[in-house]
Formats: C-alpha cells, structure tokens, sequence
C-alpha cells in the first residue's frame, strides 16, 4: 500500500497515489484524466481549472484536509486578476499534492466534452400552459375617476378577459407606467393563471401589441446529469435542449455518498446546495445562449428529481433520507418563485416541483408515470429509470407499484477502470468475435466500426478514449455470451477461453479491449473487478424489478420500458444477457428516452397535468427494498450472469451461453476458492 497521498478524480472516478509535490495537471494526465492545458503547465491558458473539495467522503475512505494542496500563489493571483477565476477553483498546473485529496473537472476545462443524451422525446402534449399573453386596452387617468394605474389594468383584464383578482409583483410596478403610456394604454401582459394556491399574477408587460413569445424550462435534476428543456409556452415546441454535468459529483458518486457527506461535514448540505444551483444557473444560461431568448422571458418552470436532489436543490438537510423511515420533508407538489432558489431566470418565475411517491422514490419516477402511464394499460408493463438510482415501475390500470434501487454510478462508467462518462471517442457499442474472441466496437461520433478501413481516419481528432455506460455493458454481456466471463463472473485464462486478448493481472485475468499506447493512447481494458461493479449495479436493478413482480404475485412481465438517457442506448439482447431486465420477448422491450424528462415537459405545457399526476402519486403503493428481506435474496441471485436461479427461457431460445466455469482449479491455482 503507497504511503503517497491518493487523488481522486470525478466525474471520471480514476484515482492514484502520488508524491508530495506533484502538480494535479501531471497526476491527471498520468491518470488519464481529461484535463485541458495548452500553455505547458505555466499558468497563461487557464484550460486545467480545477475545482477541490474538502471534507470527509467515506465512499473514498479519506478527509480532505484544507492543506491538502500546496497554498494559493502568485501564477494563480495574477490570472485571477487579470481574466477573473471562480471562487475555489485552482489551476491544475499550479495546485500541487500536499494530502489525500478529491479533485473535480469541471465540463468547460474537459477537452471531451461530455455528451449528456437526455434528449427532447417527440411527443405530442395538450398545450395548456401556466401563463399566456393577453392583450388589453387600458383606462387612461381620469381627475374625476382617480384610481391606480395597475388597478386599471386589473379593471381591463377582467373586463376584457374575465381574468379576476389579478395581481402583480414589485418588479411588475416598477416599470408598468412607463410601459403604458409608451404603448398609448394598450400592452400585452404575460400572465401566469394562478393555480390551487396562487391567484393570477402578472409576469411581464410590454407596450402595445407584442410578436413574440415566452418561454418555460422542463428540468430533470438527476445524480449524475442535469437536462433541461427550453419550450415555447405559446406552441409547445422546444426550441433548445441542453444537459451538464450534476456538479454535486464531486461530493459523491451515488446518493447516499453525498447523504453521508452533509451528515459528516457541518456545512455539506449548504456546499451541495450551492453547487448545485450554481450548476443550475450555468445550465440556463447556456440554453438561453443557445436559443438566442433572453433569460427574462423564462416565466415558468417544472423540476423532476430524486428525493436527494429534491432536499438538496431546495436546501433542505437530507439527513432523514440516509435512515429508516427515510422520511421526505414534503411529498407533496410545490409551488415557488425563481427568487426563493436564487435561479437566474426571470424574478417573478414560477417553479413546480412534481411530487415525490414516498422514500427514495422521487419526482423523477412521477415524471415516469406522467409520462408512460402505466396506469393506463392494459398489459402488465416494467417501467424501469435507468441511472445512479434506478426508479421502477410496475403495473396496469388495477394497480401500479414503484420502487427505487440503488444502482450506482457502474452504468455511467465510473468505477470503471477505463471507464468514462459518455463522450467523443468513448466505446459505446461492442461486438466480439465467436472464432477469434476479439473485440470490435464503436465510438461517439463515428458511425464505423473499429476494424473497418477508414475508422482511424473518422476519430483523428478524438481518438479512441475509454468505455461509456452502454459500452461496457456491451462488453460484459458479449464477454459471457463467448465465453470469457463465465455466469459467476470470473475472467478465464486464455487457455481457458480460448481468447489472446485475456491476460493475467495479478491474482485475476483481464481483458484488451484496444491499445493505443503505440500512438500515445490509452490501453483500454476490463478487469474483474469492473465485471464485480458491474455485477453489483445489475443486481440491484434486477432485484428491485423481481421484487416488484413478487408484489404483484407474477413471475413475468408483458412488456418493460427502458427509460432515461442511459436506458436509450441499451441494447435490450444484452441486457437481458447481463440479467439487468426480466426475461421478455426482446421485440417486448422498447425505450422510451428520457421520461422524466417527458413527464416534466407535459406538466410544464399542460397545467391539468399537474392536478393529474398528484392524484395519480397519491393511488401509486411505494415499496422499500431497503426492508424487504426478498431483495437480498434476489440480489444474490442476480449477481449471477444473468441469473443463478430464474430459467429466462425466451433468452435461452435467442442465444446459448456457455455453461463453463473458471473457478474449478483448471487454470491457475491462485484463482482456487479457499477452502471454507
């Protein structure tokens, strides 16, 4: 074990120890780490800004102590004087290694950019928006009549659109006279119906008869990814779609790493609040750019997340949700104002947050509902929410059940050895030969496959860079499906598998998948213990479905659902080879994209949505996995590949798995079990 001081990287998750002294940009590059720098290390270009955190993590086993980077100096002061740089963020070339540390890269000093796939679904929506623009004729002043400018405007809206009781903020008064009389008392207003606990508001106002539009956001704060959906209030349509990085990664990879951080570090409830609405704000500010709409005409906005993110987004202590009975703040919808979560968008903006089930099983997996209705069907249908913490479904119109099941960050490719979060020249899509048990594969951003002629040519410019979510469990599942993981999990010899691409790696074997090294790339592989991550994250998915079904008291599912943006890029062959879903006709398993996604924009364009998605919530029977004992059990089970104990005979009539073992002592006998 290195007595040096070990560096943490995320969102990547690559680690390393390193001697006193060493620059984070060196230890990043030595690691792999996508950190940015064109200048050489001499602080000019500003590219490797990196930002530390401090503090307990028990996930990682270490305490970041305040003097675990060299001390601020005078490179770092004449950069941040000249060009200006985030409070407690450092430069790479400059912070050098004193202690154990954490190190996140922010997405703007990556040089592979993360592709956040949480895309806009096509969907057709009822649109029936929260606020509207109404044009009105207003009363000019009358010496004999005295009376407010904005109480005339109340008399014109009600008078001319029986729009009652309206009111109108600060911000609204502060310019409304001079907007009259520019418009000859004629204005359009921008006015958000109210709802069961607000009346009618005025959210803007401008003079005569205005062209243009306003706008609402649709977000889906997830643990690892934040999407947003900037639409179009009057047509529904979305006019940009854009996703970053979940900031508060740095404090932990899963849900209750980041619980344990608040609960062990005084302020780390207040650091995750601030991150994560600092992320927020830098989210809209990007889509506004991108859209080219001024942030003053968002006017509404509708938020889906796990009950963590909820607590923390809203600066609530998440403490009770790290221990049984798990309990919420709140469960039910809320209703705020822009202002309250310090979001720059416009001041009097409203913000509804759909409803938490109950537990860990959030707004996001209400989002699910709103959006796949399985309420509504007919047949029995699995809605499963890939991501860090699966949200699952499971029902028809008699009942629907739902659990959350903590899966971990494996499926976003961390904990991964070459693993990597979805980016320009990750692996994606893997195939391996039956004859030569060599891998082929595919990278974002190029359509060719690895051993096609032009595939050098098509990733010049990004190379061949490490394994994303839906690649490695490709290649898991492609591993077993020829014989080089057997159904426990154990990575044969090459004698065994019959593969050169398997060699010993210490007391396990593991797999080449590319090697770049020649051409100064990364050697991108799989370890057992990747296999073992894997495992764990599939078994916790798995075993919340199957606990589900036990509920329902079936043994099989008429269809399943692969939501999020994770699950639109899964392979549902491989899948059900890994033993992620329960056996099904593959033609039976579809993807719906990002749902929760979905679910947060039909609740922003249609407000008889919101009324129905509550009631809904309300119907919806939550179970806890955490107290169930059948989950264990199921867990052990499904750690098997696909499964120790369910026969998945439709599988079985697609594909035939090897039924070889690697732990008989036939190859190595360090790899023997110990005797009991």
């Amino acid at each position: 074990m290195s007595s040096d001081p070990l560096v943490i990287f995320t969102p990547s998750g690559k680690r390393g120890h390193f001697a006193v002294g060493t620059p984070i940009l060196t230890a990043a590059r030595q690691l792999g780490v996508d950190l940015d720098s064109v200048c050489g290390g001499r602080g000019i270009c500003s590219k490797c800004q990196i930002t530390p955190s401090y503090g307990e993590f028990s996930k990682h086993k270490v305490t970041v102590r305040d003097d675990a980077l060299s001390a601020w100096n005078s490179v770092e002061q004449r950069y941040k004087d000249k060009r200006g740089l985030i409070e407690g963020r450092r430069l790479g070339c400059q912070a050098t290694v004193q202690g154990d540390v954490v190190i996140d890269v922010p997405p703007e000093s990556q040089v592979h950019k993360q592709v956040v796939r949480k895309r806009a679904e096509a969907r057709e929506i009822v649109l029936n928006p929260s606020t509207k623009l109404f044009y009105v004729e207003v009363a000019e002043p009358d010496m004999h009549d005295p009376s407010g400018d904005l109480e005339r405007l109340r008399d014109a809206l009600r008078d001319q659109w029986d729009l009652e009781k309206v009111n109108a903020d600060l911000n609204i008064l502060q310019v409304m006279q001079p907007v009259l009389r520019k418009g000859n008392w004629k204005v359009t207003v921008a006015l958000h119906l109210g709802d069961a606990e607000n009346p009618p508001r005025i959210m803007h106002i401008w003079p005569g008869y205005y062209e243009g539009t306003v706008y609402g956001v649709a977000v889906d704060l997830g643990s690892t990814t934040i999407a947003a959906h900037l639409c179009d209030l009057q047509t529904g349509e979305v006019v940009a779609s854009s996703g970053v990085m979940n900031p508060q990664i740095r404090f932990g990879e899963d849900l209750m790493s980041r619980v344990s951080y608040s609960m062990m570090n005084p302020s780390g409830a207040n650091e995750m609040t601030r991150a994560v609405r600092e992320g927020m704000n830098g989210l809209f500010s990007q889509i506004a750019t991108e859209a080219g709409v001024d942030k003053d005409l968002i006017v509404d906005a509708v938020f889906v997340c796990n009950p963590v993110m909820h607590h923390l987004f809203l600066g609530i202590d998440p403490f009770e949700l790290g221990q049984a009975p798990f309990a919420l703040a709140t469960s039910n919808a809320m209703r705020l104002r822009a202002d309250d979560l310090e979001l720059n968008i416009h001041p009097s903006a409203r913000v509804y947050f759909l409803p938490c089930i109950a537990g860990h099983v959030g707004a996001d997996a209400a989002a699910v509902a709103l959006s796949e209705a399985p309420d509504k069907s007919e047949d029995l249908v699995l809605v499963v929410d890939v991501g860090t913490n699966a949200e699952i479904l499971l029902g028809n119109k008699d009942k629907v059940l739902a659990c959350s099941s903590p899966t971990g960050p494996a499926f976003e490719g961390a904990q991964i050895s070459s693993g990597q979060r979805a980016a320009p020249g990750a692996i994606e899509r893997v195939e391996i030969d039956p004859v030569t048990k060599i891998a082929r594969f595919k990278v974002i951003g190029s359509d060719l496959w690895s051993d096609e002629d032009r595939f050098q040519d098509a990733i010049a410019t990004t190379g061949v860079t490490g394994i994303c979510g839906s690649g490695i469990i490709e290649m898991v599942a492609e591993m077993r499906l020829h014989g080089i993981v057997d159904a426990p999990g154990l990575i044969g010899t090459s004698e065994q598998t019959g593969s050169p691409n398997v060699f010993e790696d210490g007391r396990t074997n593991s797999y080449l998948v590319y090697d770049g090294t020649d051409a100064g790339g990364p050697r991108i592989t799989v370890t057992n213990r990747d296999i073992r991550e894997i495992q764990m994250a599939k078994a916790a998915l798995y075993s919340g479905a199957r606990l589900l079904m036990d509920k329902f008291g079936v043994d099989k599912v008429d269809r399943v659902v692969l939501a999020g943006a994770f699950g639109a890029h899964i392979s549902p062959k491989h899948a059900m080879i890994l033993g992620m879903i329960p056996d099904a006709p593959l033609d039976k398993v579809t993807s719906a994209g990002n749902a929760a996604g979905t679910g947060a924009r039909i609740a922003l364009l249609n407000t008889l949505a919101r009324a129905e998605i509550e009631e809904t919530v309300r119907a919806i029977h939550k179970v806890e996995t955490a107290i169930e004992p059948r989950f264990q059990e199921h867990f052990v089970n499904a750690s098997a590949i696909p499964n120790a104990v369910e026969p998945f005979p439709i599988l079985n009539s697609i594909v035939t798995l090897p039924t070889a073992t690697f732990n008989t002592g036939g190859g190595d006998s360090r790899r023997r079990r110990r005797p009991a």
